[in-house]
């Protein structure tokens, strides 16, 4: 029961972390808890992906798809605060340009946003958009399951990231100290653990979605590599900002996959 109890405990402090939501007085914080509570992060994304699908079958009532999809990209964005948003705009602003490895990193620290992380930011949300309007058109219940799935495993990518790269930056002085130190391998297992219970929950819907899925999990799997090869050239690490654009990068892949199974070479 006392396992238990601190897993609820964990998963708290991740969603209070990630969102906006408020949690319950009794949780309390240990600075460590931030370290351990990133085996839970896909687990934190099925409940925005779940917001965000919610609100795009609602707006679908009252609206054309166009419209339901901006609604429901900015109610996502409205829930976590924009903040994985930020890191990618960030990211880009930092490694855009052929810089040095500490001036990226002095780039990345900068609040304001630079050419490479509007454009970055403008692409990223622009493509989500068009690929959700193109899976609504084939598979509006696929648009929907899928996108909840993309959010609960691009969340599993930053925790792959955190388990495999070193920090980057001055772990001392690191926003979120904690999650500048290594994560083992029991908390990624978790982290794919849930990623697992939402792919079963999506064949649970329809089994005929397999096919989808496995391009998804593909999408999911090279950005992640993909991002850690770049950090790793690029800055021998991660720093918090690269953490939310490798959950952007993953998200978007994880879409492409599921709009993939569509495209027609007739």
């Amino acid at each position: 029961m006392h396992l238990l109890v601190h897993e609820l405990r964990l998963f708290f402090i991740a969603l209070q972390f990630f969102t906006r939501l408020p949690i319950p007085r009794w949780v309390g914080f240990e600075p460590i808890w931030l370290q351990h509570c990133a085996r839970h992060f896909p687990l934190v994304g099925l409940l925005v992906g779940a917001f965000c699908a919610l609100l795009l079958w609602a707006a679908l009532w009252f609206w054309t798809a166009p419209v339901a999809v901006g609604l429901a990209l900015a109610g996502g964005i409205w829930l976590t605060g924009g903040f994985h948003e930020d890191g990618w705009a960030d990211t880009w602003d930092g490694l855009g340009g052929a810089v040095s490895r500490e001036k990226a990193l002095s780039i990345m620290k900068d609040s304001r946003i630079g050419s490479y992380g509007a454009l970055a930011l403008i692409l990223m949300l622009g493509l989500k958009a068009a690929v959700l309007l193109a899976l609504l058109e084939q598979d509006g219940w696929l648009a929907i399951a899928g996108w909840i799935w993309a959010h609960a495993a691009s969340r599993a990518a930053p925790v792959w990231l955190i388990h495999s790269l070193p920090y980057a930056g001055d772990a001392e002085h690191a926003k979120a100290k904690p999650l500048a130190t290594r994560i083992g391998g029991a908390g990624l297992f978790v982290a794919l653990a849930w990623v697992a219970l939402a792919s079963l929950g999506l064949l649970a819907v329809d089994m005929s979605w397999l096919p989808s899925l496995c391009l998804a999990a593909l999408g999911v799997a090279g950005a992640t590599l993909l991002m850690q090869g770049w950090l790793d050239k690029r800055l021998g690490g991660f720093t918090g900002d690269n953490l939310g654009a490798t959950q952007q990068l993953a998200e978007l892949a994880a879409l492409l996959g599921f709009a993939a199974q569509f495209v027609s070479h007739g």
